[in-house]
């Protein structure tokens, strides 16, 4: 990467908006951001050791957001090493296997370390992954949306096999960021959040996009 290129989109930025991917291991979360990210999709992903990030360019209205988008692993032994990756996210997305009862079960247990760790105002959206394996389904989508109304969630089903709602569902959770961030007026850096990207496995600048309207997806 051109570094004095990436120092001057730095500059061009109005926000950086920081957003966590969590949930049990083999829900697909790599392959929902790197759908979002780059438009690809890998039979062969592999479990995430650590954390993994991508970074997408976003214009919501007249703001141009960085969103960088990070990957934590699913894995117990490495919750420890992940819990600090919720520090000063913006945005969250839940993710379960509709196919695999036990992956909606955990969310409960993800929401309560979110909630811990996270802050008050993170938007949180519960995605429902794999919706082309409707046939396998164990998790009905009355279900989830049901659980996401209680706990006053964003909801929605996707498929990043596919390729269905995860654009959706992406620009759902960052329009509602940049809305709750202009309510409260505040500049391109946020809580002291530098525009430096730190080191990471996956580094990704995709096309620009236009965010202008929300999705009518998310519960209120």
């Amino acid at each position: 990467m051109d570094v004095a290129a990436d120092d001057a989109f730095d500059e061009q930025c109005d926000y950086l908006f920081k957003a966590v991917l969590i949930g049990d291991s083999g829900v697909g979360k790599t392959n929902l951001i790197s759908r979002f990210a780059k438009d690809e999709f890998r039979l062969d992903s592999k479990p995430t050791i650590g954390v993994e990030f991508a970074y997408r360019n976003i214009k919501v209205i007249d703001k141009l957001i960085k969103t960088q988008i990070w990957d934590t692993a699913g894995q117990e032994r490495f919750r420890a090493i992940t819990s600090s990756y919720y520090r000063g996210a913006l945005g969250a997305m839940l993710v379960y296997d509709i196919t695999k009862r036990a992956t909606f079960v955990n969310v409960r247990k993800w929401l309560r370390e979110l909630r811990e760790f996270g802050g008050d105002d993170m938007v949180v959206v519960l995605v429902g992954n794999k919706s082309d394996l409707a046939q396998s389904r164990e998790v009905e989508k009355e279900e989830g949306k049901g659980y996401a109304e209680t706990e006053r969630l964003c909801f929605m089903e996707t498929s990043a096999l596919q390729n269905q709602n995860v654009e959706e569902a992406f620009l759902e959770m960052i329009t509602k960021i940049h809305d709750i961030i202009s309510h409260k007026s505040l500049e391109t850096k946020i809580n002291g959040t530098s525009l430096n990207l730190p080191s990471g496995k996956e580094i990704h600048i995709a096309d620009e996009v236009t965010a202008t309207k929300q999705p009518n997806y998310c519960c209120s």
